[in-house]
């Protein structure tokens, strides 16, 4: 029986999102399991206006902008060694990951 793992990767930062997703899929291909991905999905944007000046310059705005970068990988194994193998695998602090079975 063949499962599938999805793993989902969000950060702020894509540079270490990528190389997290290239450490996931390097990983699961040392235990010759069919990996798809990384795939890279759509850009979450936020934009948030701030007055500079809160009396005399009220027309005087900033805007900053925040994107959530987004990976999707899809794993088909049949053995615990994929498993085992994402178990151990350490990601960095700034990464937060999703897995579902």
């Amino acid at each position: 029986m063949n499962q599938k793992i999805r793993i989902k990767l969000k950060s702020f930062d894509s540079i270490l999102l990528d190389k997290s997703a290239e450490n996931i899929v390097k990983a699961v291909k040392a235990t010759r399991t069919v990996v798809n991905g990384p795939i890279p999905l759509p850009c979450t944007k936020e934009v948030y206006t701030v007055l500079r000046s809160p009396h005399i310059d009220k027309k005087s705005r900033e805007q900053f902008q925040l994107c959530t970068h987004k990976r999707l990988i899809d794993i088909y194994s049949n053995s615990s060694k994929a498993v085992d193998a994402l178990m151990k695998l350490e990601l960095p602090s700034g990464v937060e990951v999703e897995i579902k079975v």
